[in-house]
């Protein structure tokens, strides 16, 4: 098969694969034919990079362009890695099935004028202008060389994007001129809401970002533009902004530092859901915001590593009689302070990922749960130990 009709076929079959899974929203059936117009593999880089389990290796469409188209059209939940500075991934081409949640989560209309922060690719930006029209569309880039590329990839497709190199926190750059935004979407995630996203929406307007490394949030403009406020409306495991620290896991292994445990006892704990329930993790990252959890399962049952990304960490190691081994180090007695937490989300009801909201106003942000009723406290440090 030749490589066109082998990205041909490839197309074909990741479209098929998310009509299978739902994935086209029903409510925005310009999604899929922006999509169709403008496939991922014009958008993607010559050189993709893929984990080997240690590192990030080089992908080269000219070496092996099999594999390349691979991972260009690989799951529906994974992104295609485009760069990667200092062994870190830090873009890349994101997963078609949360390209379509979020486009159809900002509800743009032909005619609005968008503001997208974190140009990438080009590719989002793309398919924007589909929906949006010419002209309509500004994308905010930090790396000059990647707003280079999407320049020459967005000239290519014929998409037209006005591609400014700045900082995406600070919105629509100083020098260009100013007129309110009717949508304005990140495709990095935050931890806290820029305010100056808000002030350059207009009353109304919509915002669409991944929060948190795990939430993908709307929010709605208020009409006198003193406040945004939203749901969460899904799962959306995006690269953080440039610069800041942490990820999804943050850095268990640089964190301890193969220091042995100041504490160290046993507990009889079903870890179980602190890996697999997304309800009860999302929940977790509002109550410890500086808290990174990571697990695994194997014959002896689920472990789970937790760190602050700065001097704390803990570890529940799973054992083999169907206890559990509570190691922690530093001046946090995390795996407290995650029962803690854990606890409160027990109390509430167990809020599902969905039932969560935020309201973002120029002093502050906040989350709650169900119609604003429930605020949730962001827990202090010096949790009693757990399961002693």
């Amino acid at each position: 098969m030749t490589p066109v009709r082998e990205l041909s076929s490839l197309r074909r079959a990741h479209d098929a694969e998310m009509e299978r899974i739902h994935g086209w929203p029903e409510s925005s059936p310009w999604i899929r034919r922006a999509v169709a117009a403008l496939p991922r593999d014009r958008f993607a880089p010559d050189r993709l990079w893929q984990w080997d389990g240690h590192a990030y290796v080089p992908v080269d469409r000219d070496i092996d362009p099999g594999q390349w188209a691979g991972l260009v059209y690989g799951s529906l939940y994974e992104a295609a890695v485009t760069q990667v500075i200092g062994g870190l991934a830090t873009s890349s081409l994101s997963c078609e099935s949360v390209v379509a949640d979020m486009l159809d989560c900002l509800d743009v209309r032909p005619g609005h004028r968008v503001l997208e922060l974190g140009t990438g690719t080009g590719r989002n930006a793309a398919l924007l202008a589909h929906r949006a029209g010419p002209g309509r569309v500004v994308s905010i880039e930090t790396d000059p060389g990647l707003a280079e590329h999407a320049r020459q990839r967005l000239k290519k497709t014929g998409a037209d994007v006005h591609v400014v190199v700045g900082d995406g926190a600070q919105g629509r750059p100083r020098a260009e001129p100013f007129e309110p935004f009717d949508r304005v979407i990140s495709t990095y995630a935050v931890d806290t809401v820029p305010w100056a996203w808000v002030e350059q929406t207009r009353p109304g307007g919509r915002i669409v970002t991944p929060w948190g490394h795990l939430g993908l949030v709307s929010l709605t403009v208020a009409g006198d533009g003193n406040s945004a406020r939203g749901h969460v409306q899904g799962l959306a495991q995006f690269m953080p902004a440039r610069g800041s620290s942490g990820g999804p896991e943050g850095d268990f292994s640089r964190v301890r530092a193969g220091r042995k445990p100041q504490h160290e006892h046993h507990a009889r704990l079903d870890l179980s859901p602190l890996h697999a329930d997304w309800h009860l993790r999302f929940a977790l990252r509002v109550l410890l915001p500086d808290v990174h959890i990571a697990g695994s399962t194997d014959d002896d049952g689920t472990s789970v590593w937790l760190n602050d990304s700065t001097s704390s960490w803990a570890a529940f190691y799973a054992q083999d009689d169907g206890g559990v081994l509570v190691c922690e180090g530093g001046p946090r007695r995390l795996a407290g302070e995650v029962r803690k937490a854990w606890d409160w989300w027990t109390a509430a009801g167990e809020p599902a990922l969905y039932d969560w909201g935020m309201t973002v106003t120029p002093e502050r942000q906040w989350m709650w749960v169900g119609e604003e009723s429930v605020v949730a406290p962001v827990l202090t440090a010096g949790a009693e130990p757990v399961g002693e």
